[in-house]
């Protein structure tokens, strides 16, 4: 779990999701918020993905 708290990919995305709805509680409610977010999870999911696969690559590495 720390892996993940502690990666600068995975925080970054998280301020990006602290941006998001910060503009979701002062602007208007239209399409670019709904690709906002969606834009956010992806984000968050490709950053997830990452810290996951370097931690595979690492273990498969140390097994050697």
């Amino acid at each position: 779990m720390r892996k993940f708290i502690l990666n600068t990919s995975v925080i970054s995305a998280l301020f990006g999701g602290w941006s998001t709805l910060k503009a979701t509680q002062r602007g208007p409610r239209d399409w670019r918020l709904v690709l906002m977010w969606v834009s956010w999870a992806c984000t968050l999911a490709i950053a997830i993905g990452t810290v996951a696969k370097q931690s595979d690559e690492i273990r498969r590495q140390l097994e050697r």
